[in-house]
């Protein structure tokens, strides 16, 4: 139930209103940005919510149970508002958003609409249109441990403990040369064995792509060292861009125990049977078989 401040209310029962919308958008990089469909800026504590974006939002529809509710916003992209670096860039992706009924002439009369994250945006040229899913939608997520073979940890989180910022898991480089428009040459890896870091994680340390993260597709060590990545970065990559660089897991027992020696912190089950065990079947005859082992 909504809170609807006494003045408020009074001046939305008179007929007479000075009302507009304000969204405030916090960015997982923890930037917060506010933007209104006032024709002019409004200011709420200590966020100024800005106008003249084009910023708009669609009908909120609200539903009965436990399904989730979902909004549109579409706007321009400005450059000193929102533009199309910070989009490509994921710096908006599941970025908090809160739609706040209020009274322009007095700011500190409104009240709390909608609350939820962005979803998928879309782009067409100068324009913007972002679903904005309401907080029912993180019951519709998986949770919980699963059952697999392999480790449900990311590696260096929490509940993994390794640390990547050990120098043996940790590589800094140089963008050589590239050979793709997402995979270059590199210096600075050449103590570092075939693989080590394919499925780790690459941060930028200067150029464009500066503090961008993105992980690694394949590592390979020939004659020359050469990274693949997952996607293109937002901006080109160039000769002289450096970065860092950590240690990659598939996951697997093996791989936990061999290259990180961490198998007391391995979070998946690699003894469960798989779907080879429903295929095998008892063979008799052999050699030291009695007829009730179990073999492919």
């Amino acid at each position: 139930m909504r809170n609807i401040p006494p003045a408020l209310q009074e001046k939305m029962d008179s007929g007479v209103t000075t009302l507009c919308r304000c969204w405030l958008i916090v960015r997982q990089d923890d930037v917060t940005q506010g933007f209104t469909d006032h024709d002019e800026d409004v200011v709420l504590g200590a966020v100024t919510c800005r106008a003249g974006t084009g910023l708009s939002g669609s009908e909120v529809a609200q539903k009965h149970g436990l399904a989730a509710d979902t909004s549109e916003l579409s706007g321009a992209l400005n450059d000193d508002t929102l533009n199309e670096d910070d989009l490509a860039a994921g710096r908006y992706d599941a970025a908090g958003v809160e739609l706040w009924l209020v009274d322009w002439s007095e700011p500190s009369l409104r009240v709390l609409m909608a609350k939820g994250t962005l979803g998928e945006v879309r782009r067409d040229g100068a324009v913007f249109t972002a679903e904005m899913r309401g907080l029912s939608e993180k019951l519709t997520q998986d949770t919980g441990r699963l059952y697999t073979a392999t480790c449900s940890a990311d590696c260096g989180d929490s509940r993994c403990k390794v640390n990547l910022m050990l120098s043996a898991f940790r590589g800094i480089g140089t963008v050589v040369a590239l050979t793709a428009t997402s995979a270059f040459r590199a210096s600075g890896l050449g103590a570092f064995g075939d693989g080590w870091f394919t499925a780790g994680k690459l941060t930028f340390t200067s150029g464009a792509n500066n503090g961008l993260a993105i992980e690694v597709k394949l590592h390979r060590k020939a004659t020359d060292v050469t990274l693949d990545l997952w996607q293109a970065m937002p901006q080109a990559i160039a000769p002289g861009d450096t970065f860092t660089v950590t240690a990659g897991c598939d996951k697997r027992f093996t791989t936990c125990r061999d290259r990180f020696n961490n198998i007391v912190n391995f979070r998946g089950f690699p003894h469960i049977p798989g779907n080879d065990f429903v295929v095998r079947y008892p063979v008799q005859g052999e050699p030291g078989n009695d007829g009730n082992s179990l073999n492919k």
